[in-house]
Formats: C-alpha cells, structure tokens, sequence
C-alpha cells in the first residue's frame, strides 16, 4: 500500500525545539472514508493525488498497512480504542460504544487527559444506522457533516429522501425498502465546498488557526480529527474532479469471479451498492461494462476530490509554521472492491476490501521517501501516536491490541510482527491472518465448539488476484496459520450473536 492511511507522525524525542522547551506537539488525524491504495505514492499510475503523493513522500509508506474490519463504523472503533472487534464485540455499523464498553479511554480522550484539546470534523466515528457516534471523546462538540450527499435534484428523484441518506441521517430505518434509490454518481460543475468535503476542509482549517493563536497564548497543544467522506458512495464530486481523468485509461477489473473453492459464506454479491441507481438491484445481475467504467471514474474522480481538499488542510499546516510541532495522521479506514472477484465496496476479508494505505511522517525519525514492508494494523495507530508524542503506554481499560511502529520509523528493517490479524461477520465470523506471502481465514461460529469450520488459504506469490482457495492443497501452511490465529483470544459476541 503506498497511500490511503497517512500517518505524519512526530516523535517527541525528535521535536528538538518543542523538546527541548517541554512543549507536546500537537495531533491532526485525518481520516480517508472507503479509500484503498488506488494512490499515486503507491504506484498506481491512473490516480491523480498530488496532495497524498507529497504527504508521502515526507516520511514512510507502509505498502502492507491492514484495517482490522472492512466496514466503516467498526474499523474507527479500532482505530479509536486500539482493540480488535473481536475484543469488544463492536462488529456492525449499528454499535453503540458505550453499550459495549462503557468505559473506554478512546485515541482522543488519552489525549486529553494529558492537557490536550481534542476537536473532530466530517466523518470521524460513524454516525448512521443507528449509530451516533461518541461525542464523549472530544472537548467540543462533533462538527457534523453529509456523507450520502447530492447537489443534483435528478440524482434523488427530485429531492426525496434516498435509502442511503435515511441510513446516514438515522432517518426511517425501518422504511428503507419503501424509499427511493439515489444515484451512484454525480459530476455537477460546482465549487469544493457544495459538497461536505470542502466545508470540512474549510472548517479545518479555521480550527487550525484558532489553534495556532490558542496554543501561543495559552500553551494548550491540539488533537483535530478530520474525516473526508469522499471516495464513500456516492461518487458525488464537482466535474473537474472526473475531467482529471480519462475513463478509457483507468483500470478495469481483472479477474471478476469469486475464488475457486472459496466457502459460500466468504463471497459477496450486491450488498451496499444496490442501493444507488443505476446498479442492478438483484444479486444475480450482471454489471454492463458501461457501468463498470463510470462507477471505477466516480471512484477515482471522487478520490481526486479528497486529495485536494487534504492539501488544503495541510498547506495550511504548513502556511502557519505548524507542520514541525505537529503529528499528523493520514489514515483510510480500509479498502474497496472495484469489481475485482465480482465485488464491489468493502465487507469481505478479501484483498481488496481489507488492505489500506498508511504513511507516516516523523521528522528526525523517518527519512523522506522511505517505505517498509512491515505488516501494520488500524489498531497501532493509537499506540503509535502515545509514543511519538511522549504518552505513557495507554492501557484501557479495554483491550489494547495495537503495537507501537515507532522503532519501524527509524528502521525500515525493523519489524514488531510478522503478520497481520482481522475480521468480518457474516453468517459466520471470519477471522483472519495475512502474512508477507499467506492469507488464511477461518469461518466458525462465534462461541460454538459445535458447527461446521471452512477454511481458505491465498498465496499471493502465486494467485495476486485470490482465484483459488488452496487450503484443501497445502494442510501444512494452514497447520502453520492456525497456529497464529490461536495465539489470538476467542472472539467475543456481538449483540446479535
């Protein structure tokens, strides 16, 4: 992965002036909804991310950087507690935080209980389908933005209220069937900020200048969390955005059937996308290769968009003589299926979906331009940040799953594991362990010893693309996973299971 989660990061043993004056540096966490590695740092040569390319190529990219769980609400539950789903049963987009773990010290709250100031804009915790987010992490209440949004009447059937707009607004939940379908795509010739994005991005960046004044006359260090929702369905973003690229010259899928020998319970079809028009809406349906070209365009166009407003942001940094005092934290929350397998959007443990870029900038720590192939996780950002900014080692109350990267910064070489460990629920849950060369992922029923346990097995030496499941062909590699994966605590239940 060379982009979708970036890190700048700053270790305190490295701030030489804030150091050595016994100031903490500051925190900009911003988050990247549904981004994969689609990104110019990580070599893909359709992408058009100047903006990443340039936070990148400050420090060091993570090429096999994992979320912990391809769905939105639960992979930011990761990365704010530092847990695993399975260690706290936060597995669907409809948990409540403080239902499951009411005591929980999430990433910002340490933070502040260490004299930060913490704020958050746009999609931060996912607040939709019955979710509400977790307004108890920040000093100062969420800025709230869109996610499912549309400037064109015709796109919601004349200005009704779509499915996906009721699910993210918590609106008719129990009506969704009934509402109308929006549309997948929209390329309207409008300003950045007609969209959430750029108000985000606008927002952000006042708070970066209240908290540049702030910090000079009261000394309060900040921790500001952006979320952009874009390249989130639906791919709404202004037309200069998809005039940046050629639909003709942009990648199609390779391989568009589910993997030989792969359990039932491991594949998709339809899901999430079938609520956007024009998408087929049975699973069976074929996507024309039409279709397939305009939703892989909004996708990148869309992607295109979150890049600039990032840039914003960060020449802001910059403009304010911020960037050498402040960790800054460029995160995806996971990946995104573009027809690869059949499959599109995120919720399965395949490649696509769970692969996310992450690039971490440490001044004095890192060099500029290096990469690693250290195996990292959502859960180590939170660890990560408490040491670069000179934290003590955060321990709950809930699980701490996360390893600290700070020794990879300075050392590319340098590992703290050799693999990489998630999840996703389905009929049953699956749990997984991707190494350098090995994917194995078990499919069991939570908290049963009874019930029937599938396996599948991916050598990406060998099948990049996930056509075969080998488990039944390589008993020994799986023995040798297995192990691994029983090093890891049962899983615990969610509310519906």
């Amino acid at each position: 992965m060379r982009c979708v989660a970036v890190l700048v990061l700053f270790a305190s043993a490295a701030w030489s002036n804030v150091a050595l004056a016994g100031e903490k540096p500051n925190v900009l966490l911003i988050l990247v909804d549904d981004l994969k590695p689609a990104l110019g740092c990580y070599g893909d040569a359709a992408a058009k991310t100047p903006n990443m390319n340039r936070l990148a190529a400050r420090g060091m990219r993570f090429d096999l950087a994992y979320c912990n769980h391809a769905v939105c609400a639960p992979s930011r539950f990761t990365l704010m507690l530092g847990s695993h789903s399975t260690s706290t049963g936060l597995y669907e987009l409809g948990s409540r935080l403080r239902e499951r773990v009411p005591e929980a010290v999430t990433l910002p709250q340490f933070f502040a209980r260490h004299g930060y100031r913490t704020e958050s804009l746009g999609k931060v915790f996912h607040i939709g389908h019955g979710n509400d987010g977790d307004p108890a992490s920040f000093s100062v209440p969420h800025f709230h933005d869109k996610v499912i949004e549309y400037v064109d009447p015709a796109s919601t059937d004349g200005g009704n209220l779509t499915r996906e707009e009721a699910y993210f607004a918590n609106q008719k939940l129990g009506e969704i069937g009934s509402l109308p379908r929006g549309a997948a795509y929209e390329a309207p010739d409008v300003a950045d900020e007609a969209y959430a994005d750029g108000r985000v991005a606008a927002e952000t960046i006042r708070r970066l200048q209240a908290a540049k004044e702030r910090r000079e006359k009261e000394g309060t260090p900040f921790f500001i969390v952006a979320g952009f929702a874009r390249p989130h369905l639906p791919f709404s973003a202004p037309k200069k955005y998809w005039d940046m690229h050629d639909p003709a010259r942009l990648p199609m899928p390779k391989y568009e059937e589910l993997p030989e020998g792969a359990p039932r319970v491991a594949g998709k079809r339809g899901g999430e996308i079938s609520n956007y028009a024009p998408v087929p809406q049975r699973a069976d349906e074929k996507f024309s290769p039409e279709l397939k070209r305009k939703l892989i365009h909004g996708y990148y166009a869309s992607t295109s968009f979150a890049d600039a407003q990032i840039g914003k942001v960060i020449d802001e940094l910059d403009r304010l003589g911020l960037a050498k005092s402040t960790i800054v934290v460029l995160w995806g929350d996971h990946g995104f299926h573009l027809g690869d397998l059949g499959i599109w959007t995120k919720h399965t443990n395949y490649e696509q979906a769970t692969r996310s870029p992450l690039v971490i900038v440490a001044p004095g720590v890192t060099k500029a331009g290096a990469s690693t192939k250290q195996l990292a996780t959502s859960v180590d950002v939170y660890p990560t940040l408490a040491e670069l900014a000179g934290l003590p080692q955060p321990d709950g109350p809930q699980r701490m799953d996360g390893k600290s990267l700070v020794p990879v910064l300075s050392d590319p070489a340098a590992r703290v594991r050799d693999h990489a460990y998630h999840v996703y629920p389905k009929a049953t849950l699956g749990r997984a362990i991707r190494t350098l060369r090995y994917r194995l992922v078990e499919w069991k029923p939570i908290g049963s010893a009874r019930g029937r346990v599938e396996y599948e097995l991916y050598d990406y030496e060998k099948d990049p693309l996930e056509r075969k499941n080998l488990a039944a062909e390589r008993p020994d590699v799986v023995a040798e996973m297995m192990r691994i994966l029983a090093s890891y605590p049962p899983a615990v239940a969610s509310t519906r299971h």
